[in-house]
């Protein structure tokens, strides 16, 4: 069986980066049975270092450590990237421009299951970073015409708040459960088909039963677009 090898930028938490790997190995063992698994190298960030950067607005340093990271990787043996979280694709293109092997970016994997729904308005959660900035909503946009609205911006506070604050630490409460069941609500009410959960995270939190509209994992769609790709000659 012919399988490329996977590289994973992980770290950015720790939590999601545990998520993508079970799920790509249980895909794999689910297929093909037996000791199947996949075959990865992980470079695992420090999540503190990365976040202190980006609240300092430096996204050149940034740019630096994840090129570094995917270098490394290809030099590994790795035959594709992946960016296991959401923000940093904020310099994908930069890091794919840098490397020999593609990066699969999580925009366009989310963007393809919200196409099979044929939604075509969706609300988005994330971090500041993914909420305010247009390098993912614009990407939605322009690549696949999906109109993205977001929540307001004492809403987008409580998100990101709860992500860094709780979630990246693998911290579940119940509180902030419906606090985010209310800001989907709420987007739902401005339009929203549809919600990416755009923080690998966040399904930690959130679940399909909790809402009245289909939500996008976004780490999972992301998890199952790389065995996709690794595995494109084997199945």
């Amino acid at each position: 069986m012919i399988m490329k090898k996977i590289g994973m930028i992980g770290g950015m938490s720790p939590e999601s980066t545990v998520e993508y790997y079970q799920l790509m190995n249980g895909i794999i063992a689910k297929h093909f049975g037996g000791l199947h698994s996949a075959k990865c190298v992980i470079d695992s960030l420090n999540l503190e270092e990365i976040k202190i950067l980006m609240d300092q607005d430096k996204w050149e340093e940034i740019t630096d450590i994840m090129v570094s990271s995917a270098q490394g990787l290809e030099s590994a043996g790795a035959e594709f990237v992946l960016i296991c979280t959401n923000t940093i694709h904020k310099i994908a293109d930069e890091v794919q421009n840098e490397i020999n092997i593609p990066l699969l970016h999580i925009a366009d994997a989310t963007a393809g299951e919200i196409k099979k729904q044929e939604i075509k308005t969706v609300g988005l959660l994330g971090t500041k970073f993914v909420m305010e900035q247009d390098f993912y909503s614009g990407r939605l946009l322009e690549k696949f015409g999906i109109k993205v609205i977001v929540p307001n911006e004492n809403e987008r506070q409580i998100v990101h708040d709860v992500i860094f604050d709780e979630l990246c630490l693998g911290e579940i409460n119940v509180s902030s459960r419906y606090e985010f069941k209310d800001i989907i609500e709420n987007l739902i009410r401005n339009g929203a088909e549809g919600i990416i959960l755009g923080c690998t995270e966040i399904p930690m939190l959130i679940k399909n039963d909790d809402v009245a509209v289909f939500l996008f994992d976004t780490a999972k769609i992301h998890a199952e677009a790389a065995v996709k790709y690794a595995l494109a000659q084997a199945l």
